[in-house]
C-alpha cells in the first residue's frame, strides 16, 4: 500500500482520490501515526501550568536569539498559513481546512496579487512602489517633540485599516513595523535597479517590478533558511535536509501545509515572547524612558484593537534594540525555547474562552488529531524523551498526573525537547527536523524560488559578510533603523 504523506487515515475522515494533499490545503506529515486525543481537562491543566513565573529574570533569556526574530517568525507564519477554522470545531479533518495563504515563502502576504490586480497596495503614480503610511498628525503622549506625519506606519484607509496583503500583520506593533520594513526593502531595491546601483544578470528581460520582487523574495528566502532557521534549530538537521534531501515532508507537484508544523512545531514562537520590551528611547525601562513597551501596549497601537492609529511618531521602532545592528546598543533577547509562556498570554483579549494561549494550542492539536510527540520521535528514528525528562518542573508534575510523560501533546513535547536537548536556546531533534524539512520543502516546491531556479545562487545585496544576507543586513540596507534618534 502506498504511504499517503499528504493526509492520514483518521476515523471519520474522507480519503481524497490522490496520493497527496490538494494544493491550498493542510495535510499530515505522519499520516500513519494514531491521533492523540487526551481529555480536555488534562490539556487545560497542563496549559495552565505552562506559565513563565519570572518573566524578567535574565536566566530565562535566549542569548542566541534577539527578540526581533520572534516577530520575524510571526511575519513568516503569516506568509505561509491562514487557517480560519474555529477552535470549537471538534476533530477537524485537515484536508477539509482551507489554507488561505499559499504554502510557499513567496511573500504573497506582502505583494498580494500584484499591482494589476490589487493596485490599492501600490502608489497611484508609480505602481512599482508600495504605498508607505505616515504617523499620526497628533504628537505622541510619550514625547511630543518628535515630528508628526513621518513615513513610518503602514498605509491606511480612512477607516484606519491597514492597506496590506495580510491584515494579521497589523495585529501587534512589532509585526506591523516588520511588514513596513519589507515594504521599504522592496522600494529601496526598485530605486537601486533604476539608478544602476543594483546589477544582476537575473534582472535582464524583466520589468522593474518583477526584478525587484524576485530579489526581495530570494533574499527573504535566504534569511528564512540561514538566519532565522539557523538560530532556532539544530543546524545539523538543516544541513542533513539540504544535502541529503527530505525524508518526511513529501508532496506531489505543489507543497501542502502539514498540521504537525503549523499547529505544533512552528508554534515555538509563543514561548519566545517577552512580557515587555525596550522598544525605543521613549518606551523603555532605561533612564529617560516613559515606560517599557508591554504586550498590552503593542496590541493597542493597531487598527485591529480599534485604538490609536495611525501610530504616534514616538511609537516608531528602534530596530537596533531588536537586531544586532549597532554593537553599542543592547538588544532585547527572546525568552528561552521551553514550555513556559509569559503571563499576558494567559489572558488573551478579544477571544472566546479559553483565553490562555497555551490551552488553546493544546486543544487545537487535539482537535486536529495530532500524534503524540513520542510517536513522532520514534517514527523519525530519534530516541524519545524519557518519563523522567518530561516530568521535570512545574509543568512536568502536571504532565505526569495525566500520563503525558508517556505520551505527550506534540506542541508541548517539542517545547520540552527544546528545554532538555537544546538547553532552551534551540529546538531538539523532532522540532528541528520538522522545521528543517518543511521550510526546505516549501522553498523547493516553489518553482520560482532560488533553490528551484538557481540552487547555487547567493545574495547580491550589500551585507556584513559578502555572499550571505541577514535581517540585520536588510535593515541596514533600508537605512531606517532608528528614525526618532537617540
Amino acid at each position: 500500500m502506498l504511504r499517503r504523506h499528504g493526509f492520514g487515515p483518521r476515523k471519520g475522515e474522507h480519503q481524497p482520490p490522490s496520493e497527496f494533499a490538494p494544493t491550498g490545503k493542510f495535510g499530515r506529515m505522519f499520516p500513519n501515526l494514531p491521533a492523540f486525543t487526551p481529555s480536555e481537562e488534562g490539556l487545560t491543566q497542563l496549559g495552565n501550568a505552562m506559565n513563565d513565573t519570572d518573566p524578567n529574570n535574565p536566566k530565562g533569556d535566549n542569548i542566541n536569539v534577539p527578540a526581533g526574530y520572534t516577530y520575524l517568525g510571526q511575519f513568516i507564519d503569516h506568509d505561509i498559513t491562514f487557517d480560519t477554522t474555529a477552535l470549537g470545531d471538534m476533530m477537524v479533518d485537515p484536508l477539509a481546512v482551507k489554507n488561505f495563504r499559499t504554502p510557499k515563502l513567496d511573500l504573497d502576504s506582502l505583494y498580494g496579487s500584484g499591482p494589476d490586480v490589487q493596485p490599492y497596495l501600490y502608489q497611484i503614480d508609480d505602481s512599482d512602489l508600495f504605498l508607505i503610511g505616515k504617523t499620526n498628525q497628533q504628537p505622541g503622549g510619550g514625547d511630543s517633540s518628535i515630528p508628526t506625519e513621518l513615513p513610518n506606519d503602514l498605509p491606511r484607509s480612512p477607516s484606519t485599516l491597514a492597506i496590506i496583503g495580510d491584515p494579521r500583520n497589523d495585529e501587534n506593533l512589532i509585526v506591523a513595523q516588520t511588514h513596513l520594513a519589507f515594504l521599504k526593502f522592496h522600494n529601496k531595491i526598485v530605486e537601486g535597479i533604476r539608478d544602476g546601483s543594483i546589477k544582476s544578470d537575473s534582472i535582464m528581460g524583466k520589468s522593474t517590478f518583477e526584478a525587484a520582487r524576485e530579489l526581495v523574495v530570494w533574499h527573504y528566502q535566504w534569511i528564512v533558511l540561514f538566519d532565522f532557521l539557523s538560530r532556532v534549530i539544530d543546524q545539523k538537521q538543516l544541513i542533513e535536509v539540504l544535502e541529503g534531501g527530505r525524508r518526511f515532508f513529501k508532496f506531489g507537484q505543489d507543497p501542502f501545509m502539514p498540521v504537525e508544523f503549523s499547529v505544533a512545531a512552528y508554534r515555538l514562537g509563543h514561548s519566545m515572547i517577552r512580557a515587555d520590551y525596550d522598544y525605543n528611547r521613549v518606551f523603555t525601562s532605561r533612564p529617560g524612558g516613559v515606560t517599557p513597551a508591554t504586550l498590552q501596549l503593542l496590541f493597542l497601537f493597531t487598527a485591529q484593537s480599534g485604538q490609536i492609529v495611525p501610530i504616534p511618531s514616538d511609537w516608531i521602532i528602534d530596530w537596533r534594540r531588536f537586531f544586532p545592528i549597532d554593537p553599542n546598543v543592547p538588544v532585547n533577547l527572546s525568552r528561552q525555547l521551553d514550555p513556559f509562556l509569559v503571563d499576558p498570554l494567559k489572558n488573551l483579549p478579544n477571544v472566546p474562552p479559553p483565553n490562555s494561549l497555551a490551552v488553546r494550542n493544546l486543544l487545537r492539536g487535539r482537535n486536529l488529531g495530532l500524534p503524540a510527540g513520542q510517536d513522532v520521535a520514534r517514527c523519525m528514528g530519534f530516541r524519545p524523551l524519557s518519563k523522567e525528562d518530561i516530568s521535570t518542573g512545574q509543568d512536568g508534575n502536571v504532565a505526569a498526573q495525566f500520563g503525558f510523560d508517556v505520551k505527550s501533546p506534540l506542541w508541548y513535547y517539542i517545547l520540552k525537547e527544546a528545554q532538555i536537548q537544546g538547553n532552551g536556546v534551540r529546538l531538539g531533534d523532532v522540532g528541528s527536523r520538522i522545521l528543517a524539512e518543511v521550510f526546505v520543502g516549501l522553498i523547493e516546491g516553489d518553482r520560482n524560488s532560488f533553490l528551484s531556479r538557481c540552487s547555487q545562487w547567493t545574495p547580491i545585496l550589500p551585507s556584513e559578510k559578502p555572499g550571505t544576507f541577514t535581517m540585520t543586513d536588510l535593515l541596514k540596507f533600508v537605512g531606517d533603523a532608528n528614525p526618532i534618534g537617540d
